[in-house]
């Protein structure tokens, strides 16, 4: 059976404006997160003593962070990936479609794959999910008539693996650490060589978790070089990111939340199709949840004064308040979406959402820029709380302009390109002057 001209993209009369609201959302608030890992030094992401700050409203925007967006953000933008390969799969069935829906399904997926090493090693972000995306994708085609109850199911299973995972690591890492503290009551001559092996290990821990001002001074330089410096400079980086992180720890966390945004979708939770009542529930429930454990994590560490074993300790709860966080956050987009007020930020954000991938290439573009040797060179410059007024910035920018690129264009350029790609055929990009979407 050959593809029939109906199994194209999505139209616009086709879309449901909760989700590209949603959508919208979860993109600002990952650049919340994502912002430290632009501008400071890695480990600096999850502890401010590390560079940027840790007192006064450096400390206030990390405890903001940690207890409201920390994870959530990327849980609902990981949750829409999975709702997006519903509604494209079930629509050209709908309208016919055959082995050709699985075609252009891959096809697609494949191209965002690409799409994130492109990211990732040439506009310089070790951070970007759309690799991460495309490869877990691979697995979802088959889930898609899965009824909501074993999604559910087979999310909380890998949750609760990567769980296990991370209580292993921990012990370990304990372990090593009363090696470290045994060792340092032994003459270095006489140490055992298993005090020895988990002294070490302990310490390459401790190297990268807080690293010493000359590694970060080295690493501060090292952004601030050209182009093709950069490049090189980060592709060992992107390397690990896109591998041994990818296969550690994306299992546990990008693929779950997949699965949980495709049962989302089916019980009507994230197209705004519940009541008022049930939202509210949704939040109650969610920040009751996600608010206590986010809260005991960052006393914990906050306690300890940012030190490794307790940051370790805290880490062992993270997947549990951060779903049940996203949960809250989701009932409160839901209730906006249902409203009638602020009609106006409804419709930038949802214009940011259709656009999801171009505002995402965009905001590491503009960052590049701001930060790396590329630009302005300000990598390591700022105190963290200063990085919110470049968010800030983005936001407003990417709130004013999607709206109108949209009123002139059916999709963002990179859209536009993917959807060209995906179905080997160059889409309408400007709106007819009829308007038929």
């Amino acid at each position: 059976m050959s593809m029939t001209p109906t199994l194209g993209p999505v139209n616009s009369s086709e879309r449901i404006n909760a989700l590209d609201v949603l959508r919208g959302v979860a993109l600002c608030g990952i650049l919340l997160m994502n912002i430290a890992g632009f501008g400071l030094v890695f480990s600096a992401y999850a502890d401010p003593s590390v560079m940027g700050g840790s007192e006064g409203w450096n400390l206030r925007v990390w405890i903001i962070n940690n207890m409201l967006f920390e994870g959530t953000m990327r849980a609902m933008f990981s949750m829409l990936f999975g709702v997006g390969m519903v509604l494209m799969t079930s629509r050209m069935e709908e309208r016919g479609g055959g082995i050709e829906v699985a075609d252009i399904y891959y096809r697609r997926t494949l191209w965002l794959i690409l799409f994130g090493i492109i990211h990732a090693y040439l506009i310089l972000w070790p951070g970007e999910i759309l690799f991460a995306y495309g490869l877990f994708g691979l697995f979802l085609f088959p889930f898609r008539k899965t009824s909501p109850q074993k999604l559910i199911l087979m999310a909380a299973f890998l949750t609760l693996c990567g769980f296990g995972l991370q209580g292993y690591q921990y012990s370990k890492h304990m372990g090593n650490y009363e090696k470290f503290q045994q060792a340092e009551k032994i003459h270095a001559d006489s140490i055992p060589e298993n005090i020895k092996e988990g002294k070490e290990a302990w310490e390459g821990v401790i190297n990268n978790m807080k690293p010493d001002e000359k590694a970060m001074q080295k690493n501060v330089e090292s952004m601030q070089q050209g182009y093709f410096g950069l490049v090189m400079h980060l592709a060992t980086i992107n390397r690990m990111v896109q591998t041994v992180f990818n296969y550690d720890y994306n299992p546990w966390d990008v693929l779950p939340m997949m699965l949980l945004g495709i049962a989302l979708y089916k019980l009507n939770v994230i197209t705004a199709g519940l009541s008022f009542k049930a939202y509210l529930v949704m939040i109650l429930v969610g920040y009751g949840i996600g608010l206590s454990v986010n809260y005991y994590e960052t006393i914990l560490v906050l306690n300890d004064n940012f030190s490794v074993p307790a940051q370790l300790k805290a880490n062992l709860t993270y997947p549990f308040g951060r779903i049940a966080m996203a949960f809250g956050h989701i009932g409160v987009v839901m209730i906006f979406c249902k409203s009638s007020f602020l009609t106006f930020l409804k419709k930038a954000l949802a214009a940011v959402g259709k656009m999801a991938l171009t505002n995402y290439i965009m905001q590491s573009v503009i960052c590049a820029i701001v930060f790396t040797g590329v630009g302005f060179s300000l990598y390591g410059q700022l105190q963290r709380y200063e990085l919110y007024y470049v968010v800030f910035s983005i936001w407003l920018f990417q709130l004013i302009a999607s709206p109108i690129w949209l009123s002139y264009f059916r999709f963002g350029p990179l859209e536009w390109l993917w959807r060209s790609l995906t179905y080997k055929k160059l889409q309408p990009f400007r709106h007819s002057t009829k308007q038929s979407e």
